[in-house]
């Protein structure tokens, strides 16, 4: 079973019942994974700026 998060409802679906993919984040692996998806997306694109930024500045 996969989960995701709806950005129109901000409540996590399964893959079987819920909205269409455009407002939907994931698949998760578990409901937790997908209840932190907001969370998990800012952590990354935190980490993928900082990288980007040692790599402008050529460290």
């Amino acid at each position: 079973m996969a989960y995701f998060w709806c950005t129109d409802h901000e409540a996590v679906e399964d893959e079987q019942h819920g909205c269409r993919a455009e407002v939907r984040l994931g698949p998760y692996p578990t409901r937790e994974a997908a209840e932190r998806a907001l969370e998990s997306v800012h952590e990354r694109n935190e980490r993928l700026d900082a990288e980007d930024r040692a790599w402008e500045e050529g460290s």
